[in-house]
């Protein structure tokens, strides 16, 4: 049984765990004067992140842990603040005395240890990375993100749902068309309104356009990273091109805003887009795959197995590359508009890069067939019916979880879970054997949010 999320809320008596799982959803209440649970990272590793950060938001403790470092809490952050609680009102809180943070590291001798981050060369998130090398050989690696905590969570909280929009719409650039959708989801379930034919034909037009967008960036970058930049040069103008497409119909380069009550927009520009796309795709990929020192690098690099896949939970293309098949579009109406689930077999970097090119032409073949007329329907959402919503979306990166639940009319809780905060946990297993040099090639096969882990 797969493991979604895992995260906490406060009532008015009690805390209460919700495990999110592929069949069924659990809860646990939990005292709040003894806040303790039994851990669950003995069957499900992933949950380590989710277990550290309740903890370091509610104050409630994982009984037989074996990692309780804190993880939203740097440094100096106080120890005796929990941010999530319904008491903590502050805007403003004062540094505590610097403690040490105490990295996974590797010991022997002849091991030395390489920092990254949490500032980058280029434009990018902060996120650090923590190398324990023998030479060039990479022994271990350590994620340290969250540097921000936006709290975002905590933002959204005693707002109507509507208020929160803009806000969900720009928790991470490269996904933002996939958090609206999942929102949206929530906003017709909790309106008690089924979504319309048409409406279902827009968002997955949209959606898919982002799918292409962050895979062209990526069919660029991972040859970049081994070296190769003419195809950096070639599909950074065509992922332009695809962005000015977007930006064109919807208003917005990212998307912001894209989906709304009307969404009366002309997709002609989309449609015309795709022969150019598919010619230039065709192109690529002739030209990419004659390239026999490029394979030299992405086979047998960065390599996530099925077994490790599994055990971690491992969504999106890092685990249909390793031969899981999972992704929230196998669905009867996904279907029925021509998507066909794609996978690779050894989770290689070579099969992460063939994987997106495998799922843009299937994206073009989804967008043709989710045919649009000059009809628009637009939703009135008059009301939000009190209680919890869950929602599902796959993103270019992965499964998007969303929850929400709403009580007296307003947000008394809001909780998601990107797909990079799981895959990232597992990314440690893909780089033994592989030299430092190879990281940011394996880093960019996987494509992982920063700002989707940092909330």
């Amino acid at each position: 049984m797969r493991l979604i999320a895992r995260f906490a809320r406060e009532n008015k008596d009690n805390f209460e765990i919700i495990d999110v799982f592929e069949q069924e959803i659990k809860k646990t209440q939990i005292d709040k004067k003894n806040p303790s649970v039994k851990t669950i990272t003995d069957i499900y590793p992933a949950a380590i992140w989710m277990e550290r950060k309740i903890k370091n938001e509610f104050g409630i403790n994982f009984e037989d842990s074996f990692d309780e470092r804190p993880l939203i809490k740097h440094e100096r952050f106080p120890k005796n603040i929990y941010p999530m609680r319904k008491n903590f009102t502050q805007k403003n809180i004062e540094f505590s005395e610097f403690e040490p943070y105490q990295y996974e590291e590797v010991k022997g001798e002849g091991v030395f240890y390489v920092p990254v981050g949490p500032i980058h060369a280029g434009i990018i998130e902060p996120g650090h990375f923590q190398f324990s090398q023998a030479g060039e050989d990479m022994l271990h690696i350590e994620v340290r993100h969250f540097y921000k905590y936006r709290a975002i969570e905590k933002m959204c909280e005693n707002k109507t749902p509507l208020e929160i929009k803009k806000i969900v719409e720009r928790i991470s650039g490269n996904e933002s068309i996939a958090y609206q959708i999942c929102f949206f989801d929530i906003l017709h379930q909790a309106s008690e309104i089924e979504q319309s034919e048409i409406y279902k034909r827009k968002t997955a037009i949209l959606l898919e356009m982002e799918r292409i967008i962050n895979h062209l960036n990526d069919l660029g970058f991972i040859p970049n990273d081994a070296g190769f930049s003419p195809a950096l040069a070639f599909m950074s103008q065509l992922a332009e091109d695809a962005r000015r497409v977007l930006a064109k119909v919807t208003g917005h380069r990212f998307g912001f805003g894209a989906i709304n009550e009307e969404m009366n927009y002309d997709f002609k520009p989309v449609f015309e887009f795709l022969n150019y796309l598919e010619e230039k795709m065709n192109f690529f990929e002739n030209w990419i795959i004659d390239i026999p020192s490029l394979w030299d690098r992405f086979d047998t690099t960065g390599t996530l197995t099925k077994e490790k896949a599994v055990k971690y939970g491992v969504v999106g293309v890092g685990a249909r590359s390793s031969g899981i098949k999972i992704d929230r579009r196998d669905n009867e109406w996904y279907k029925l508009h021509g998507f066909e689930i794609q996978l690779g077999k050894k989770g290689e970097v070579s099969d992460r890069f063939l994987q997106r090119i495998k799922e843009i032409k299937n994206s073009i073949e989804i967008i043709r067939n989710c045919k649009i007329n000059n009809e628009n329907k637009k939703i009135e959402f008059n009301y939000f019916k009190d209680g919890e919503y869950y929602s599902f979306t796959e993103s270019s990166i992965g499964e998007l979880f969303m929850y929400i639940n709403i009580k007296n009319g307003l947000i008394d809780r809001f909780y998601v879970r990107d797909p990079s905060h799981i895959n990232w946990q597992a990314f440690h297993t893909c780089i033994y054997k592989d030299i430092i040099a190879d990281f940011p090639l394996i880093n960019k096969s996987f494509d992982l949010s920063y700002a989707g882990n940092d909330l």
